[in-house]
């Protein structure tokens, strides 16, 4: 098959979620009304936590990180689709192609790291409950946001640059509905070893090694907590957890199978729909979960949506 050098190629054809015409309309109404939901959920979050000043804290302000990046990761991934199938087009430059990665590389991995942050600050809070605004401070919660941005930025603009050195065959046709890495790399016609193995190292980094630290810090919480004697105490502190926990088993459990999927299967019709359940279904119902499992949550949403009545 003839290859031609990354610097011939000017755009790429995603393929979307189906070859039906008939089923884009229904297509389209069901990521516009996810992306609706996902936008004005996060937004509420948002607004919550800065008119609250009792939930001035390490927990909520990552919560407030974690719901604009999920609102960054929605906008990235759900917008594109939407455009191509209005436009009846599923053209994008190469360019384009290349920056949708990057942010989606950016915002998944800063997602990765906030979930992380979130335990621990969970772990610190239960564990150390003493020093915990000695050493949770508000320098040291932005600190650890900027380093978690730096760091994702980082792996992004490694993962583009090493994909750059590649050269890709004629025909560019991407069976998903936003710019994946993996499924990118699978067209190219030459060695790509180095990037298939970057790949599975950050899989392994923001997969295995987080997710480790997470539920070894919610191992220790859980011990924590069963030696309280008050079971209002225990009732209100897994509450509290149970939120974090439900969106991390959503979003690393649906990832996985995503992974477990593309290694058991060829059709890239199966990978695609099993992609939306890791990058678009769990920005949607977090807000949910957030919302309904956390009283302090409940509240200043009941308070942020009573204000906002009284001025319409």
């Amino acid at each position: 098959m003839k290859s031609t050098n990354h610097r011939a190629v000017s755009e790429l054809l995603l393929l979307g979620l189906t070859d039906d015409l008939a089923l884009e309309p229904l297509i389209l109404s069901l990521f516009l009304s996810i992306y609706l939901v996902t936008i004005l959920g996060k937004l509420l979050i948002i607004l919550a936590v800065t008119s609250e000043t009792h939930l001035h804290t390490p927990m909520y302000f990552f919560l407030s990180n974690l719901s604009f990046t999920d609102i960054c990761i929605s906008t990235t991934t759900i917008t594109k689709i939407v455009a191509n199938i209005q436009a009846q087009d599923q053209s994008i430059r190469y360019t384009g192609f290349l920056t949708q990665n990057g942010f989606v590389l950016v915002f998944g991995g800063l997602e990765n790291c906030l979930l992380a942050l979130r335990a621990y600050d969970r772990y610190v809070a239960f564990c150390n409950s003493l020093r915990y605004m000695v050493i949770r401070n508000p320098f040291h919660c932005v600190l650890l946001s900027l380093l978690s941005l730096l760091i994702s930025i980082v792996h992004s603009l490694l993962h583009t640059l090493m994909v750059l050195r590649l050269s890709f065959c004629t025909t560019l046709e991407i069976p998903h509905f936003f710019c994946e890495l993996s499924q990118f790399i699978k067209l190219t016609c030459s060695d790509a070893l180095i990037n298939n193995i970057l790949i599975y190292v950050a899989v392994f980094v923001f997969g295995a090694i987080y997710t480790s630290g997470i539920f070894f810090s919610y191992f220790h919480i859980v011990s924590s907590v069963l030696r309280i004697p008050s079971s209002e105490g225990k009732h209100k502190i897994f509450s509290t957890c149970g939120s974090h926990l439900s969106v991390v088993s959503l979003l690393y459990g649906t990832g996985f199978q995503v992974y477990i999927n593309s290694a058991m299967t060829d059709s890239p019709r199966n990978t695609v729909v099993a992609s939306v359940m890791y990058s678009v279904v769990p920005q949607m119902l977090n807000p949910f979960i957030y919302s309904l499992r956390n009283r302090d949550m409940k509240e200043a949403l009941s308070k942020l949506l009573s204000k906002i009545d009284f001025l319409v």
